[in-house]
């Protein structure tokens, strides 16, 4: 009988840290959290970001190499960061996601962005 309270002790000493420590990990996630919290696990914000961190780059290496000037680098930085609120913007109305259509939005001022950093380091 003792051994058995022991055995029934032991097996619940082990297990139920085990379990809270899967529910602490089930709620801590931020897939399909309420509005205002950014899921950045999600695919389509990690591409944008990605590609947003790319382009930064490309404008600070202008920069550092002389190929962008001051109004250059404005204007850009500029642009940038109406990308930026506007992603936030679109993530605030999804619950930190973004749809494929406010992807595809964005992308198309990425791309604008991009080809403007190009032709304006090669002035």
């Amino acid at each position: 009988m003792i051994n058995k309270f022991w055995n029934s002790l032991r097996i619940g000493a082990i297990a139920i840290p085990l379990l809270a420590g899967n529910l602490i990990a089930q709620t801590t996630t931020t897939s399909g959290a309420g509005p205002g919290v950014v899921d950045s696990a999600h695919p389509r914000v990690n591409h944008v970001n990605r590609r947003e961190a790319r382009q930064q780059n490309r404008i600070a290496n202008g920069v550092k190499n002389g190929s962008l000037n001051s109004k250059q680098t404005a204007s850009l930085e500029k642009r940038e960061a109406s990308v930026q609120n506007r992603e936030q913007k679109d993530m605030a109305a999804h619950n930190g996601h973004l749809t494929k259509a406010e992807q595809k939005g964005i992308n198309r001022q990425q791309n604008r962005i991009s080809k403007s950093i190009y032709k304006d380091k090669h002035k």
